[in-house]
């Protein structure tokens, strides 16, 4: 593996050094011309008390040490007519509706923005703190008294944490050249197609790993107009943050990416997006040294992009922001659930007493979801689309597709995480990612067979497609 990643730099690399001068002589022709403004903040968000960590169902107690810290980092942008948004990326499991439309209702009576114009997303790493109740059934609604305190607690405390580095991020707000390129990365690999995990190694080696995966690795660079230093990078890639099972606080590769990133650039800011990644692993994985190679290789990856030619985006943004009723499929009756009550499987019983409690105060169960979806059109170059949920590569592949190839960029967990998002393909093969998971995050059904339908014409139409 470490012999096809290290070819993989140095083809990247040579083209960045041949490419090098096409890119000084762009810079300096157009900085003047950018129009763009940008701030960047961060806010240290470890959590100050042990609580439990997300991601896994089968830890027993709350985390013990720390490996990294965690960060919430916001950028805002602003064009050249005023319009500004905000990207917010933390580096968390996920973060659900309640928690989001509470940042996002403060950012609105703070600073005026609306809901489009602020993305949340996060890196899924399985190594930081439960957030509110975000897999709820997993984590939240199996904890004693004392452990839901302290996750209510500490979402007061992130709430609090991320309006206040975006605060800072629109005071920061200087001229700035925005520009963008894409990158590549090899280490994710197609989970449900590759087993067992253990031969990953072999086959990678032997080119035959099978299944659906994107490799890309956008990239966003926000520079000083007139020196070019580098001020912010926003990344993304689609690979599930799940190197690390530790009981120590840690961002797991994305994280590393973006310390090694701020190393090569001091004084700049490194924010991570995850794409759609949720049938995707870092394979093999379990190990911290591998979260560090996996984070280096992708630094590296955003590194031979800053290096090589970036166009530069003109100082145009739009924004949209869409919750589309997306259909559920069957759902369970009251006495189906009261049965499941009887269950060994104690997942099972959670989301089974929060569907009743559901009927009992709703009447009945929704037979839809709010599923959020946002566009921003950067320069009239980029399609920056943000889903909400675990979103299977199928997504990312079929918009890349069917709208501006490498310039349709889809970020997967954001905004709001409440289950997997299979494509109809996923959903039919089945398995965790095809429904198994939803008893986790607390949603009654199965998605309907229109669920990618649904969503992929909402993403075309909000872009100004057909």
């Amino acid at each position: 593996m470490k012999s096809n990643l290290r070819i993989e730099r140095v083809i990247v690399a040579i083209v960045a050094l041949l490419l090098a001068p096409v890119i000084n002589a762009q810079d300096a022709t157009t900085a003047d011309q950018a129009g763009w403004k940008s701030g960047v903040a961060k806010s240290n968000i470890t959590p100050d008390k042990f609580l439990f960590m997300a991601g896994y169902g089968g830890r027993k107690t709350p985390a013990e040490g720390k490996l990294t810290n965690l960060w919430g980092k916001a950028l805002a942008l602003e064009d050249a007519k005023g319009k500004r948004s905000v990207v917010i990326t933390l580096d968390l499991v996920g973060i659900d509706k309640e928690t989001s439309d509470r940042v996002c209702k403060t950012l609105k009576a703070k600073h005026g923005l609306e809901r489009s114009q602020v993305a949340i997303c996060t890196s899924h790493t399985h190594t930081g703190p439960v957030v509110n109740r975000c897999l709820g059934p997993l984590h939240y609604w199996n904890l004693n008294e004392e452990q839901r305190g302290l996750i209510e607690e500490y979402a007061g405390v992130l709430h609090d944490k991320v309006v206040e580095a975006v605060g800072k991020a629109l005071v920061d707000l200087k001229p700035a050249r925005v520009q963008w390129g894409n990158g590549k990365a090899v280490f994710a690999v197609n989970r449900r197609e590759n087993k067992p995990y253990s031969e990953v190694p072999k086959w990678r080696d032997q080119g035959v790993l099978k299944g659906p995966v994107d490799h890309d690795v956008p990239v966003l660079s926000v520079r000083d107009p007139e020196s070019g230093k580098v001020k912010a990078v926003l990344f993304g890639y689609a690979c599930h943050s799940t190197c690390l099972s530790v009981m120590q606080w840690s961002g797991d590769y994305p994280g590393f990416a973006q310390i090694e990133l701020e190393k090569k650039y001091p004084g700049a800011t490194a924010l991570f997006w995850a794409g759609c990644g949720a049938d995707q692993n870092p394979l093999p994985r379990k190990t911290v040294e591998l979260a560090m190679t996996y984070g280096a290789d992708l630094a590296k990856a955003v590194e031979d992009v800053i290096k090589a030619p970036m166009p530069v985006l003109a100082a145009e943004l739009k924004t949209a922001y869409k919750e589309v009723p997306a259909k559920l499929a069957h759902l369970p009756t009251k006495e189906e659930l009261e049965e499941k009550l009887k269950s060994k499987n104690k997942y099972e019983v959670a989301s089974a007493k929060l569907y009743l409690e559901q009927i009992e105060k709703e009447g009945a169960l929704a037979k839809t979801y709010p599923y959020p979806i946002e566009v921003w059109k950067l320069g009239n170059e980029i399609d920056f689309v943000f889903l909400g949920g675990e979103v299977v590569v199928d997504y990312a592949l079929r918009l890349k597709r069917e709208m501006t190839g490498q310039r349709t960029w889809v970020a997967g967990y954001s905004n709001d995480v409440m289950a997997y998002i299979p494509s109809l393909r996923v959903l039919r093969e089945g398995g965790y990612e095809g429904g198994g998971s939803n008893m986790y995050y607390g949603l009654p059904g199965l998605w309907d067979e229109s669920v990618e339908e649904q969503v992929i014409k909402a993403v075309k139409s909000m872009a100004g497609g057909k």
